[in-house]
């Protein structure tokens, strides 16, 4: 067992075919994998007529699962952009019972993918799930950076002993649905969004006005008017706002 990869296998077939049912599989679907491992969900998702891609970072599983699968070896977080952009179809979905520790990278990767996922379905941390899906008044930076460009839900409870070996924590299930495409997807709109999320949330006990005004050469007086344009006071604490206003944020700002 290679423990540096953070490799832990999910061996809850019930848990597997749930995963697989979250995917909304159709005919001819396209699905990326991240992380098969020993193949438990690989082989699970053969059993509908798609067509399936695994990135796997094990050379060993790599070898032992390209027998029978399609495997790209290597980092998917390096591996997942080219492998979308040599894709003949634009459209597909993304499963995988990931390391914990690239979480955040990986849903990094993700969003800055010009071709996103219409799913993606994730087994992952527990207590990183609960930031994922927060809403006001707990709203955080992961959230918001996640939920601007898919609807987030949690579908499962996976607790420690339903993998090999355990975790030291229990984890579960999300499901995200990538949004209609709108301006969302504009690059230089996203890049401003996440820049205002971060600054807001550089200092979440701060206000609105105080943490943007910190990040922002702008004066105080001029940010209460395009704070004030949007429906906001700046008194306003970061984990308050929900998606939209934090969004409207971005926009007002995008000139900036």
């Amino acid at each position: 067992m290679k423990r540096l990869l953070g490799q832990h296998f999910l061996k809850n077939k019930a848990a597997i075919k749930k995963i697989v049912a979250a995917l909304d599989l159709e005919e001819n679907d396209t699905v990326i994998e991240i992380g098969p491992g020993h193949g438990e969900l690989t082989q699970e998702l053969s059993c509908h007529p798609i067509n399936i891609i695994a990135i796997e970072k094990d050379v060993a599983l790599a070898n032992k699962l390209a027998e029978k699968f399609k495997i790209v070896q290597g980092d998917a977080l390096k591996e997942l952009p080219k492998l979308i952009n040599q894709l003949k179809t634009k459209s597909y979905k993304l499963v995988g019972n990931i390391p914990f520790y690239i979480t955040g990278h990986l849903l990094r990767v993700i969003s800055e993918l010009e071709n996103k996922p219409t799913i993606t379905v994730l087994t992952i941390q527990k207590e990183v799930a609960k930031r994922i899906v927060a809403q006001p008044p707990k709203m955080n930076r992961l959230a918001a950076s996640v939920q601007i460009w898919a609807g987030v839900e949690i579908i499962a409870h996976i607790p420690a002993q339903d993998f090999d070996p355990p975790p030291a924590v229990d984890s579960v299930v999300v499901r995200l649905k990538t949004k209609d495409h709108s301006s969302i997807y504009d690059r230089e709109y996203l890049s401003k969004y996440y820049c205002v999320a971060k600054m807001l949330f550089q200092q979440p006990r701060k206000t609105v006005l105080n943490n943007l005004s910190a990040g922002l050469k702008i004066s105080k007086e001029d940010l209460l008017k395009k704070l004030g344009a949007i429906g906001l006071s700046g008194g306003e604490r970061p984990q308050n706002l929900s998606i939209d206003q934090i969004a409207k944020t971005a926009k007002a700002l995008s000139t900036i």
